[in-house]
């Protein structure tokens, strides 16, 4: 501990209020000298590398290449993927994976390779090791897109856990995606990024990493293809970028580099190979289906921390009825339960809580519960006494249970990364699901504990069972989420097998998408803000996590009504659509912000129930392929440049690009258009991409454009699914699919194919099958013919 932190603590006290603040300073020093006992000094290391290539064992799939002072575990796997693993590392046991590892491909084979090398040739992928160590990814055209220079182990004299750095190199032209949720990206701009979640103390903005959610998981688009790469590892790391640059002509370039340095744990990586929808097919196939949310769960949520009683919620209800404004979901923060212990409610304050809930329920309003993971530490707390008898608590090196202070005072933490933790844990949402709620919100789990000093989280000497495996924190913060979210999802299944679960987490890791997706966490009021929220959307939609979206009007302070309808706007086309704020901020009701505030997000809201038919296609199209619903532009078009560094615009799906306003005084904006037709939604007007236009953007909308023969399934006035198609362009044809969600249990609906042409001077829309085409028998509009 130093001087700086000495006077943190002394802030701690006055900051949180007095016993508060000394149970922090109390509990980061306990965490510091738990720390000082438990962990065991790095002393002198030992640097290795492979060394010369001395023999090979061929295996199916791929084989297992020896190293004078390490060995090379390859594989291809059946459904593309290609496995490498240093010092004869497997797959297995992984918590990304959903079903481990999947079966190798026979067809692939360790051969030959010039040079002493050796290669394995795929449908989708070749990998080349070098006599070195040396490993190259390349199309099957052979064309290089990544090549990974022999690694670098430190290794403890003494024994222990060692370091590694993994060197890459891309093309010249090459641009980096994901690592989680990065609120600077969704491009990774030059610079090095921490693979450790965490609270960030307070609102962020586009400069603050690392946040709530972390993954050793890259896209990587250049010219020559597209591939992602997932480096399974779950200890801190970081991740150094930097884009290359194409010089003046032939031999000119400067490749583009990635560095992975990692504390700890195996040196072990996946790749994907092919267009992005293929590559993120491939990724949801390894590490398991986006969860299908309920149809509710994609309309309209509002939240506050500070609702304070059942009256103060009914109040917005009844503001939203009277303005005859859509609402499909209500979230309740800490301020609902019992001195903020978790599993419980204040009786005072919402003193009929189930009957409550059914009230709202009869108005088409569910109601969603925050759950937070620590346990307040006191016996006579049921959850924490029920969790002493299951021994489900975090215990530090010396067999103690680790407690931290959060919310309702000194607490515990289950361990989520043992498997009787986690089947208690998913029994305590039975009391939930009694109170009346139909969803649940997983926060502060990264995990955190209020410090006075030093990082907010447990001890990294604290122990875990990591599924009997044994470790510390260090191996096990940054699964913490994605094990808590099981957790829930499973018990929430196990509770309600007809009903699926709607979970979202603050925090998680690769594969979290299983479980339900997350939100953007506490975003800061203004306009860097609104446009981080957007970022993190995109990029969390290229790890896997396809249902995420942000605090509309941003966690802290009073946003201005036009950042607030912006906000509102560009909410409305993402996944996860909610208004939230922290206690003491501005209120987020649409109302609270003039009368031409509230008309212009009326038009939003009833668009957004307009498309929700859309975006139930768009959720089971995510479940069965693992494509976003927001993409970014480049996405059909991964070759064209203009696009890859276009983040001010979105794809919702195949037909609609969406171009919000991020800026104050936006009235027209520019717009990068994919090739093809599109067309302005509001007028009707044509526009040829690929390239460059102006459009409209006025207070009361933001551009969306249809691309031209798309068929869009819409909620007609009805209330029933209707067709929406776009003209095709002159001689060419069009289509799209629909999915109508058959409610919100299990039941596998059908996937329709819809066409469209011109045929006569008139465009015909039909519905593919089995048989072949024939008329719809939902009722079609036709639009675009203006254009």
């Amino acid at each position: 501990m130093n001087g700086r932190d000495l006077v943190r603590s002394v802030k701690a006290v006055g900051m949180v209020g007095t016993a508060q603040g000394l149970r922090t300073v109390r509990s980061s020093w306990r965490r510091w000298r738990t720390d000082a006992a438990g962990l065991t000094p790095r002393g002198p290391e030992r640097a290795r590398v492979p060394g010369p290539v001395t023999g090979v064992e061929p295996e199916p799939g791929g084989g297992v290449v020896r190293f004078a002072r390490s060995e090379l575990r390859v594989r291809v796997t059946a459904g593309g993927a290609v496995f490498w693993g240093w010092d004869g590392t497997g797959p297995d046991p992984s918590y990304a994976l959903a079903c481990g590892s999947p079966e190798p491909d026979p067809r692939a084979v360790l051969e030959p390779d010039k040079e002493g090398g050796w290669r394995v040739v795929s449908e989708r992928a070749t990998v080349v090791v070098s006599r070195h160590g040396a490993v190259e990814l390349r199309t099957p055209g052979g064309m290089m897109l990544r090549r990974d220079l022999p690694p670098r182990w430190w290794e403890p004299v003494d024994g222990g856990a060692a370091r590694w750095v993994q060197r890459s190199e891309v093309t010249a032209d090459a641009r980096f995606f994901g690592l989680g949720g990065r609120a600077g990206g969704p491009r990774l701009r030059n610079g090095t990024y921490r693979l450790w979640n965490t609270d960030p103390g307070g609102a962020f903005g586009p400069g603050d990493d690392p946040l709530y959610i972390t993954m050793p998981v890259q896209m990587v688009v250049a010219d020559a293809g597209t591939h992602l790469v997932f480096h399974d590892n779950t200890w801190e790391g970081e991740v150094s970028v930097h884009e290359g640059k194409e010089g003046a002509g032939s031999g000119h370039d400067r490749t583009g580099s990635c560095e992975v340095r990692m504390d700890g744990g195996p040196l072990r990586c996946w790749a994907m190979v092919g267009t992005p929808a293929r590559v993120l097919h491939t990724w949801a196939s390894l590490t398991g289906p986006p969860a299908l949310p309920p149809s509710w769960a994609l309309g309209h949520h509002h939240a506050r921390w500070g609702f304070g009683s059942e009256q103060e919620v009914r109040r917005i209800v009844a503001g939203y009825q009277e303005r005859g404004l859509p609402l499909d979901a209500v979230h309740l923060d800490i301020d609902h339960y019992d001195a903020h212990q978790v599993f419980t409610v204040d009786k005072e304050r919402f003193p009929k809580l189930p009957q409550f809930a059914d009230e709202l329920r009869r108005d088409g309003i569910r109601l969603v519960s925050i759950v937070d993971p620590a346990v307040k530490a006191a016996s006579g707390v049921p959850v924490y006494d029920s969790g002493v008898s299951a021994d489900a608590f975090v215990r530090d090196a010396a067999g103690r249970t680790v407690r931290g202070v959060v919310w309702p005072g000194e607490a515990v933490y289950p361990d989520f990364t043992d498997p009787r933790a986690r089947e208690w844990w998913g029994g305590l949402y039975e009391e939930r699901l009694e109170q009346g709620f139909s969803g649940f919100w997983h926060d502060m789990n990264e995990p955190v504990s209020f410090a006075a000093f030093g990082e907010a989280t447990l001890p990294r000497s604290a122990r875990h069972s990591l599924e009997g495996g044994g470790g510390d924190h260090r191996e096990a913060h940054n699964v913490y989420g994605l094990a808590m979210a099981r957790a829930g999802y499973e018990g929430l299944r196990e509770l309600h097998p007809e009903e699926r679960p709607f979970l979202f987490s603050r925090s998680g890791w690769a594969g979290m998408q299983r479980y339900g997706g997350t939100w953007s966490g506490d975003v800061s009021t203004g306009w860097p803000g609104l446009r981080a929220s957007l970022s993190l959307v995109l990029g969390l939609g290229l790890c896997g996590v396809p249902y995420s979206g942000p605090d509309v009007g941003g966690f802290d302070g009073s946003p201005s009504p036009e950042l607030y309808l912006r906000w509102f706007q560009l909410g409305s086309y993402l996944p996860l659509f909610r208004t939230h704020a922290a206690m003491g901020a501005g209120r987020r009701e649409p109302w609270e912000f003039g009368a031409d505030v509230l008309e212009h997000a009326r038009v939003a809201l009833t668009e957004r129930r307009r498309l929700l038919p859309y975006f139930m296609t768009l959720a089971h199209l995510a479940r069965r392929t693992g494509a976003p619903y927001v993409r970014p532009l480049w996405w059909g078009s991964p070759e064209d440049r203009a696009l890859r560094d276009c983040e001010d615009a979105f794809l919702l799906g195949d037909s609609l690009l969406v171009a919000p306003a991020l800026e104050s005084g936006v009235e027209r904006r520019s717009v990068r258009l994919p090739r093809g037709r599109w067309y302005d939604t509001a007028t009707g007007k044509a526009y040829e991409g690929p390239g460059q236009v102006w459009v409209d953007a006025p207070l009361s909308r933001v551009p969306v454009l249809a691309r031209a023969g798309t068929v869009l399934p819409v909620r007609g006035c009805d209330g029933g699914l209707e067709l929406e198609a776009w003209a095709p362009a002159q001689g060419r044809t069009g289509g799209g699919l629909v999915v109508a969600d058959a409610g919100d249990g299990w039941a596998q609906p059908e996937l329709e194919r819809y066409t469209t042409r011109w045929n006569e001077g008139r465009v015909v829309v039909e519905r593919e099958g089995d048989e072949g085409s024939g008329a719809p028998e939902r009722p079609v509009g036709v639009r675009g013919l203006a254009g």
